[in-house]
């Protein structure tokens, strides 16, 4: 681990005198791509320099331990030898995290899909919950969201829903969301007091860079439309709703959350563009494959990643076991806890197989 360290820190520093250089400022693809890796390997070399302090200190007070102390000055030597075993013990297992493989896609927006599942009416209102949620929470947590296209009912609920949220780390806070989401309460279209399961799926794939996929502008058909859904008498009225098919792989996006037209069309083009690169991360790994196959599924109450019960006010993700009794604050976007504790989990599991 430490001749690991050693490198990193090598590159960090030739790193830092590439930055100051002109010719490198100048080149704005260069500074960007350069830049990147000087703020990926930052967090790591000021563990490791904090790590080396230390490992200094120690060396210091074990040699002064060897001299001729009177019985104050050796128990101070001793406590100094110590504290800084334990700091670089303590600081040993956190690089041992930073040095974990990183997922390249941690720091991109994504886009997250919400689709009713089983259940009918009741499957798409619990849709809008989530959708309301997620909005919630990447808000609060100082994200920007952005609608790109909603399917909704008459009751408010939505058959399913689109949405970007942007910042740094977007993907590594929300990609543990995919998956089948069950709710277990009494529905808002039910009379008679009966508890139902429904479900939802959540699908959260990470933006695709310019960069990361090319599209032949032959390979797709572009139709303008009339918007659907709730909407009011400016949506009803106008053709601004785009639709683009990607002939290749036959995909559809509808968008048209925008008045402009071209607005609807940009966003329609990262929607493709994002949905083209999550099939290339497929293609390239199968076990991402076989990941988001189990995650999202079919939507069957059976296939379920997280169950939100409301008679007993508590929400359990099952893939970790855990259960908060604080269902209101949680759907009103508190889930910061529950990301934290998915992603101490992960990280356990990747340590494990580390070893």
């Amino acid at each position: 681990m430490l001749n690991k360290l050693k490198d990193a820190e090598k590159r960090y520093i030739e790193l830092e005198a590439a930055l100051a250089l002109p010719d490198v400022f100048s080149d704005t693809e260069r500074f960007a791509s350069l830049m990147k890796d000087y703020k990926a390997l930052t967090p790591i070399i000021e563990k490791y320099r904090e790590f080396c302090a230390s490992e200094s200190a120690n060396a210091e007070a074990r040699a002064l331990s060897e001299e001729t102390l009177d019985a104050e000055m050796r128990e101070l030597v001793v406590e100094e030898i110590k504290e800084t075993r334990e700091k670089m013990d303590a600081l040993t297992e956190e690089l041992k995290i930073l040095l974990l493989p990183r997922d390249e896609n941690d720091d991109k927006n994504v886009m997250v899909e919400i689709r009713g599942g089983a259940g009918g009416e009741e499957a798409a209102l619990f849709a809008a919950v989530l959708y309301r949620m997620y909005t919630m929470y990447a808000e609060a947590a100082g994200f920007k969201v952005s609608l790109m296209n909603a399917n909704e009912t008459e009751l408010g609920g939505f058959k399913e829903v689109t949405f970007m949220i942007e910042g740094d780390g977007a993907y590594s806070r929300f990609k543990f969301e995919s998956g089948v989401h069950r709710v277990q309460r009494v529905p808002e279209t039910e009379s008679q007091g009966r508890i139902q399961t429904s479900t939802a799926t959540v699908a959260v794939l990470p933006e695709a860079e310019d960069v990361s996929i090319e599209i032949n502008p032959a390979d797709i058909i572009i139709e303008s439309c009339k918007s659907s859904g709730a909407g009011g008498q400016h949506i009803n009225k106008t053709e601004s709703a785009v639709r683009l098919t990607h002939k290749p792989t036959g995909i559809v996006i509808e968008c048209q959350e925008e008045r402009s037209q071209f607005k609807n069309k940009d966003k329609a083009l990262k929607m493709l563009k994002t949905k083209l690169y999550d099939m290339k991360l497929q293609e390239q790994n199968e076990k991402i494959a076989s990941d988001r196959k189990s995650q999202v599924g079919t939507g069957d109450r059976s296939e379920r990643i997280r169950t939100y019960n409301y008679p007993q006010g508590r929400v359990t993700d099952h893939r970790i076991g855990l259960t908060l009794y604080s269902l209101e604050s949680f759907l009103n976007g508190n889930i910061g806890s529950m990301i934290d504790a998915l992603i101490t989990a992960d990280t356990a599991e990747k340590l494990k197989n580390a070893q």
